[in-house]
């Protein structure tokens, strides 16, 4: 296989994420729950907002954010009372499997940055483990919008792991805003 298929595998093995639902919305009783990229595209968006507002690279962030996830096309979205059941094996080492075949610069790039992610140490790791919560705590605000009463005990486990000021001063804004407000002028 060429370095080009084996790209070309993993960009159809990200699709997936488009149709893989995130598990802990179903257990807080959301019907139709988000998928993982849909997530994963906001982290990114939220990564890369959090990055300016704390002097982090954003397009890094932004990077970090959108390939935390990529492991769950082989191990699934695994909820984090399920975590206490199952064990897999760590998601750098999925992730070696998922480009071992992609040229070396795109898999050193999509490694790397898995890595970065994982291991938690730079400031724009620190981030984007923030915008991923983040965009959790957005994401329970509009389903509670939206009419699901079980989302509190995820937004208060939220709030209390945020790290960074900036993601606790929007998860603030987030709880006290209007998820549709935007449309108005």
């Amino acid at each position: 296989m060429s370095g080009v298929e084996g790209a070309m595998r993993f960009i159809f093995e990200t699709g997936m994420l488009k149709r893989a639902k995130r598990t802990g919305w179903w257990i807080a009783g959301v019907p139709e729950p988000e998928s993982i990229a849909d997530h994963s595209f906001r982290v990114g968006v939220v990564g890369a907002i959090l990055a300016a507002m704390e002097g982090a690279d954003p397009n890094r962030v932004a990077l970090l954010g959108l390939l935390h996830d990529t492991q769950e096309t082989r191990v699934g979205d695994i909820p984090h009372i399920g975590r206490r059941y199952v064990t897999t094996v760590p998601n750098e080492r999925v992730t070696a499997d998922q480009v071992a075949h992609c040229p070396p610069a795109v898999a050193a790039m999509v490694q790397d940055a898995v890595d970065e992610y994982e291991k938690g140490e730079t400031v724009e790791a620190l981030v984007a483990h923030d915008a991923d919560k983040l965009e959790c705590l957005v994401q329970a605000v509009e389903y509670r919008s939206s009419g699901n009463a079980n989302i509190q005990p995820w937004i208060d486990s939220t709030l209390a792991s945020l790290k960074t000021a900036s993601a606790q001063q929007l998860a603030q804004a987030a709880l006290d805003g209007d998820p549709i407000g935007w449309r108005n002028p």
